[in-house]
């Protein structure tokens, strides 16, 4: 490590980190492919439902196909990682991930898991990924923030799409199988779906003609065929036809010939061994449209399969298993359901969007947790909207539950007689044969809020009268603010909190955690609340979507992201904004047919090759900005440019650009540092014409919310790292007075720097990371992150009210190692934490009884295969 020299404020900093020339911030160069032994013989196998989203709905779910020496991985959604956290699936036995499509749905969890998978033991993990031929543009986006040698051995296959007129793409031979795999233990073949689009298809919200057919729109049907299972050996023919007991009769049993041992002939196999048995069958279908469905009715393999496994005997139907990932609303397409019965009985699973069971929780560590929170003060952690998705879902008519229920009621029963819902954890065993159909033993069953607050009284009695205590606290608060006296703002509390409304500002800690999603705490994401204003999002790590649901609950967090109107990102790294394509790909598809303005994101320029990369996929109905243009610098700048008052006679001959790019000051460091001049050399040209209207509307947006600022700031961590500043407008209260607008600061990833201190200058909040306790300042340091007390001293520097530390390391599970000498103004963030502005006077209060909350629970327990194993990337 390279420590470089101190900074204004008296710490140091890895300053090859800063400037992205740190080799220890990648993985391996020379990740290998996994080399494993295979065993034919296969004494265990079975596919299991790993249901990513079934709580949430948030992401499609994951498959696995597991067998002694091999894993396959169908599907990659967001929540991966932690849900095979939570249930001990361990990421390094992999050796295949399969994609259905490529989008956010269906493959939101790939970059993280790719992260994790290559910081895995000494040399890393590697495995093949493979998605139809549109994956290539994935493949291309994730490239901006993941390192090449992550991504060595990923693979598209079928025909490459192309929107030129004079490319006409077959039918017949997208519909042909393309096998992938093919070896002793399994065949695995794909085939590709391609709706049959052919006009253009008019945006209503925009009035934009967008291509009917586009890459994205691909989709796979996977069909695993595992070998057939050989008869049972007969050691009486084997016998008679002067064979000898030993290694001869094992060869034959693995469907060898062997020379007789005391006759001149050959042994065959079918001479010894009784009738083979068919090999089972793994079927994974995802049909998301009816566009998809007239080329699912025509792939003639499975339509042969199909009529096959109707004329075998009863007993033999079971061996196939169809698992569907069609949504609910093909599902109940009366083709759908003639498609489905061409397979008779075999055992099909609904593994669509919308679950029956979603009232259980995936998470259920998480789970735990935040119902013993909402006990112990439910002012900060309300109820999770979990707890009442089973009553939104089963009043929701379009559910697959009810669908499916409906399909069986209409006729269909006899034939669909071996349909079921999917439910978390659902095995269908294919090995052994005995034991082949539907396994449920590891299903998890619905746990009670009442259940867990039992166990929580019962292993901590004093919770009861920490409760009572932490109510008090509120009704008093309460009971003052209620009278409007003079001294209502005495005793340190700022004025912005004067008369201050419950709908005027929340803060919701989505994610707390850093590097890579835990069982406990998700990566790092905030949620603003600004009520009727709207809301924002500052970065937006993998799951955000998931946690806004469990927040709020399905429509609620519907809701929350249609009303969306501004995503800031602090820097490139995967934990801060792999989640944001699923939130703008949902907030797209509810708004479709609205009219409606597209997002703002803004964030650091590598993110925005990352977006434009993506955008090949799917559109993200979003504007991007660079944080570098919302610098107060910057928007000085430009503020001048809108105004016409010019900068300087230069203005006229360089279109400002050049000027306002020498305007973006910094005092980052010290004058004269290499990292000053680092932050000021020269970027990509600035293009006035395009920046501006931009610009525009980022002010249109700020206005909108309520806000009078939203200024970036650089930091000490990454190229292109950033804080945001978040200012409230003034008001006028009933008597005229005019109470000063708040201060909600942001330092995204950082070692203290001069910066901070001066963007929160008398902030009311200021949200530090805190990735590392007080010992691990040599860490901190090397990885350009802060300390606990350093987060601390950065906020009493700046005599910012209150302060909330959070991206605490995953060796922290629950709750970090703090110093209480320096508690008085600060807060522990946790996953799902509200945190209304008018409560701030009492967060640093509610500290003592949190600690009694965990007392017992200070170990890590994390999963070997993630607990920081990609921590050095981030």
């Amino acid at each position: 490590m390279e420590v470089e020299e101190t900074t204004s404020v008296g710490v140091g900093f890895n300053k090859k980190r800063a400037e992205g020339r740190d080799k220890n911030d990648f993985p391996k160069k020379h990740l290998q492919l996994k080399s494993r032994k295979l065993n034919p013989i296969n004494t265990i196998s079975y596919v299991q439902i790993l249901g990513t989203g079934m709580d949430t709905q948030d992401t499609s779910p994951a498959v696995l196909l597991f067998f002694d020496k091999q894993r396959f991985i169908f599907n990659a959604g967001e929540g991966l990682q932690r849900f095979c956290t939570e249930h001990k699936i361990k990421l390094s036995k992999i050796d295949h991930i399969f994609l259905s499509r490529v989008c956010s749905e269906t493959a939101g969890g790939l970059p993280g898991l790719l992260l994790t998978l290559a910081g895995i033991g000494e040399e890393g993990m590697s495995i093949n990924v493979w998605g139809p031929s549109d994956f290539k543009y994935l493949v291309d986006a994730m490239r901006s923030f993941i390192p090449n040698a992550a991504m060595v051995h990923t693979r598209s296959f079928g025909p490459i799409f192309s929107t030129d007129e004079s490319t006409v793409l077959c039918q017949s031979k997208l519909l042909d199988p393309i096998v992938l795999v093919d070896d002793e233990v399994v065949k695995i073949s794909a085939i590709i779906l391609q709706p049959n689009l052919s006009e253009e298809t008019l945006d209503s919200s925009n009035g934009k003609k967008q291509p009917a057919s586009k890459p994205g729109d691909m989709s796979v049907v996977y069909f695993c065929e595992l070998p057939e299972i050989k008869g049972k050996f007969d050691p009486e023919k084997a016998k008679a036809l002067g064979l000898k007991p030993g290694p001869k009769y094992r060869e034959l049993q693995l469907g060898n010939s062997v020379k007789s041992d005391r006759q001149n002939i050959m042994v065959h196999p079918s001479d010894v061994l009784g009738p083979s048995v068919p090999g089972p069958i793994v079927l994974l279908v995802d049909c998301p449209t009816e566009s998809h469905l007239e080329a699912l009715m025509s792939v003639q393999p499975l339509a042969s399969y199909g009529d096959q496994v109707s004329n075998l005997p009863e007993a033999s139907k079971s061996e196939t298993c169809v698992i569907h990932l069609t949504p609910a609303s093909v599902v109940s397409c009366s083709n759908y359901q003639k498609w489905m019965k061409k397979f008779g009985s075999a055992q099909h699973i609904m593994a669509g969007h919308e679950k029956k069971n979603v009232e259980i929780p995936i998470l259920k560590s998480s789970a735990r947790i935040a119902t013993r929170l909402n006990y112990l003060c439910p002012q900060l952690f309300p109820a999770p909207g979990f707890w009442s998705l089973s009553n939104h879902n089963c009043s929701k008519s379009g559910s697959l539950a009810s669908m499916f229920d409906l399909i069986l009621l209409q006729g269909s029963c006899s034939e669909l007689s071996e349909a079921i819902s999917a439910e978390n954890l659902l095995k269908f065993t294919l090995r052994p044969y005995a034991h082949i159909g539907l396994d449920r033993t590891c299903i998890p069953t619905t746990v009670a809020s009442s259940e867990i607050i039992d166990e929580l009284l019962s292993e901590i009695p004093e919770v009861v009268e920490a409760a009572q205590h932490v109510s008090q606290l509120w009704q008093q608060s309460n009971h003052k603010m209620m009278i409007e006296e003079p001294w209502l703002c005495a005793d340190g509390i700022p004025a912005c909190l004067e008369n201050i409304r419950r709908d005027d500002l929340e803060i919701v800690l989505l994610g707390t955690g850093s590097s890579q999603p835990s069982k406990y705490r998700n990566v790092s994401s905030i949620y603003i609340n600004l009520f009727f204003k709207g809301s924002l999002l500052l970065d937006c790590g993998e799951g955000t979507l998931g946690q806004l649901k469990r927040r709020y609950g399905v429509s609620g967090a519907d809701d929350a992201v249609r009303a969306l109107r501004c995503i800031w990102i602090s820097h490139i790294h995967a934990d801060h904004h792999t989640g944001l394509a699923r939130i703008l790909a949902l907030r797209r598809d509810l708004l479709r047919g609205v009219p409606h303005e597209p997002v703002l994101v803004v964030g650091p320029r590598l993110l925005k090759r990352y977006l434009d990369a993506y955008q090949r996929l799917e559109d993200l109905d979003m504007l991007f900005l660079d944080c570098k243009h919302t610098t107060e610098a910057s928007l000085d700048a430009f503020e001048d440019g809108f105004h016409g008052v010019p900068v300087n006679s230069q203005d006229v001959n360089n279109n400002n650009g050049e000027v306002i790019a020498s305007k973006v000051d910094s005092t980052l460091f010290a004058r004269g540092s290499h990292m000053q001049s680092y932050w000021k050399r020269p970027g990509s040209p600035v293009d006035k014409n395009a920046v501006s209207p931009i610009l525009k509307k980022f002010k249109e947006v700020i206005e909108e919310a309520g806000l009078k600022a939203l200024i970036s700031f650089p930091v000490i961590h990454c190229p292109q790292a950033f804080g945001v500043v978040l200012k409230a407008e003034e008001r006028v209260n009933s008597v005229g007075k005019v109470i000063p607008g708040w201060k909600i600061v942001y330092s995204g990833d950082t070692r203290p720097c001069p910066e901070l201190v001066e963007a929160s200058q008398g902030a009311t909040v200021l949200i530090h990371e805190a990735t590392f306790e007080d010992a691990l300042v040599e860490e901190a340091i090397a990885k350009n992150h802060s300390t606990t007390n350093e987060a601390i001293e950065m906020g009493n520097s700046a005599n910012a009210y209150r302060i909330i530390l959070t991206h605490f390391s995953q060796r922290y599970p629950k709750i970090p190692v703090l110093d209480e000498k320096h508690m008085h103004k600060t807060c522990v963030a946790f996953d799902m934490m509200s945190i209304n502005i008018a409560d701030l006077p009492l967060l640093p209060k509610v500290l003592p009884y949190l600690k009694l909350l965990f007392r017992n629970e200070m170990i890590v327990d994390e999963s070997n295969d993630v607990v920081d194993a990609v921590s050095s990337a981030f």
